[in-house]
């Protein structure tokens, strides 16, 4: 009897230092997700919540390099063929055994009908199934980097979207909605407890995941909170243990603060202005019969009637890199000689507009958020402020990521703002999403006003299979070049990272701004 109480004793004392090791994470941003379907939106917050539920089959390490995830090994076996040797007793949350046919499922829905992830799998010609933990991606051509690009294409188990009717992702920008939005059966470290858009989402750690945890969270409530004052309250008067972003004019506030630590470092991220170069007649200008976009003398002269210095120092207040390129330092193939931007010079852009024939202007709409990006909606109004000056009326229309996203990736918009980090750390992504000519493939997913030049279609498709790292830098200044030249996009800058949290919370911050919660521990 001694012995059965001392046992029960010691049980309880383990379960008591059970409880007390584990920890709630209480998590504000300023906006949520949209979804929780991995396909649904390639966005980098939706990709890194659901990235806590969903896994790839290579993954990333804490300075971004590959690791295995779901996939323990990959071999090249031909210069188009990669073999991937899947983790074996891996089981999704609901308990159905994780196996190949996931993986070649989760593949065709992420390049079908409704995916925002086809930039990721338009390269591939074929997944197939070897056996049950093997696999096969057979590309169209040599593609080195295959590894890096499917490191956020999420796999979903087979069986639970064919009976809960998710066999297809959510589509916003049709207003599509699936039980995959709201629910989540992944193979992941955390689990899905509770899901009210916009309100609040509550994770809890998967105890079955393969993957011994580092971290001692075992909850995570993440709550969107659009307000930058009120996330600030609420990350002073301890409602919540972590914050991102820090509004900038917060940041020496919360640094004072002896509770508090703020995390500054530089972010992958590029925003950067795109026009519609398509339409014959832009949707939303005052200019009718012709779209002022498709000369390029109006492209530079918006260019260079933007004042990126005022919007630096004091929309940004300095926390952002003024840049000409659409990637920044950090990514690969990053060409420092080529990050040069125009000249800031409004009478310049007066000419410009004159000699287009436009001496005195026009209007035209401007899409851009207000939750998504540091000081977003203040960075548009900066740039519609200079525009005035050339006598170029900026009708703004900021709104929340939710309404936004659907509509410019309908494409209904005529100027617009965007950030880009490319997920495979490579300027091919850059290349292949934001600037190549849009193709029903995936190609040009996300270049949402259709800028087209040949000659940069043909270098991606070459940079894609070149493996002299010579000659592919040398492209990929090229195509940059020439984007440049042709005003393509206009480059703002590389925002930084500014997050907060208590000071009993550990965690990394990574300069894509993703958020593994499996890396974070509270004291």
């Amino acid at each position: 009897m001694t012995q059965l109480k001392a046992t029960l004793v010691a049980v309880a004392l383990a379960a008591a230092c059970g409880l007390a090791s584990a920890a709630t994470l209480r998590v504000a941003n300023q906006g949520d997700a949209t979804s929780m379907d991995p396909h649904s939106l390639n966005e980098s917050l939706q990709l890194s919540i659901t990235g806590n539920v969903y896994e790839p089959l290579v993954g990333r390490d804490k300075k971004l390099g590959l690791v295995p995830a779901l996939a323990t090994q990959w071999t090249q076996t031909s210069p188009t063929v990669w073999r991937f040797a899947l983790r074996k007793g891996v089981k999704f949350h609901d308990g159905t055994p994780f196996t190949a046919d996931d993986v070649v499922f989760s593949f065709k829905r992420a390049a079908g009908d409704g995916s925002d992830m086809k930039g990721y799998t338009s390269a591939l010609k074929e997944v197939r199934k070897v056996d049950d933990s093997t696999v096969e991606l057979e590309t169209t051509a040599p593609f080195p980097i295959l590894p890096d690009v499917i490191s956020l294409v999420y796999i979903m188990s087979k069986k639970w979207c064919e009976d809960n009717k998710a066999e297809k992702p959510v589509d916003r920008r049709k207003g599509i909605e699936n039980t995959a939005s709201f629910r989540a059966n992944g193979t992941g470290p955390y689990r899905l407890r509770e899901r009210q858009p916009t309100t609040r989402s509550v994770f809890v750690r998967h105890p079955g995941h393969w993957e011994k945890a580092e971290g001692n969270v075992d909850e995570v409530i993440f709550t969107p909170i659009g307000n930058d004052a009120t996330r600030v309250a609420a990350m002073l008067s301890g409602e919540i243990d972590m914050m991102e972003p820090v509004p900038l004019q917060d940041v020496e506030r919360l640094k004072g603060n002896a509770n508090i630590a703020v995390m500054q470092g530089p972010e992958l991220r590029t925003i950067f202005l795109g026009m519609d170069q398509k339409r014959d007649e832009l949707q939303f200008s005052s200019v009718k019969g012709k779209n002022p976009f498709k000369d390029k003398r109006v492209r530079q002269a918006f260019y260079q009637a933007i004042d990126i210095e005022a919007i630096r120092s004091r929309v940004m207040r300095n926390a952002a890199a003024p840049t000409a390129l659409m990637v920044g330092p950090g990514i690969k193939g990053f060409v420092p000689d080529l990050n040069k931007r125009l000249p800031f010079d409004t009478e310049a852009a007066k000419k410009l507009l004159a000699d287009a024939g436009y001496p005195n202007g026009f209007e035209v709409a401007m899409n851009c958020p207000n939750d998504r990006y540091v000081n977003d909606g203040e960075v548009c109004q900066a740039v519609a402020a200079s525009l005035a000056r050339i006598g170029v009326k900026i009708n703004l229309q900021a709104e929340s990521k939710a309404t936004y996203f659907p509509k410019i990736l309908r494409r209904d918009t005529s100027f617009y703002m965007l950030g880009w980090t490319p997920g495979t750390y490579d300027a091919h992504n850059a290349l292949s999403n934001l600037i190549a000519t849009p193709t029903d493939k995936g190609q040009g997913t996300f270049n949402l006003g259709s800028y087209s030049n040949p000659k940069i279609d043909d270098l991606t498709a070459r940079i894609q299979g070149e493996t002299d790292q010579a000659k592919r830098n040398a492209m990929i200044a090229e195509a940059f070049k020439l984007h440049a030249d042709d005003i393509g996009h206009i480059p703002l800058h590389q925002q930084a990272l500014a997050w907060a949290m208590k000071k009993n919370v550990s965690l990394v911050q990574l300069p894509d701004n993703f958020m593994p919660f499996k890396w974070i521990s509270v004291k």
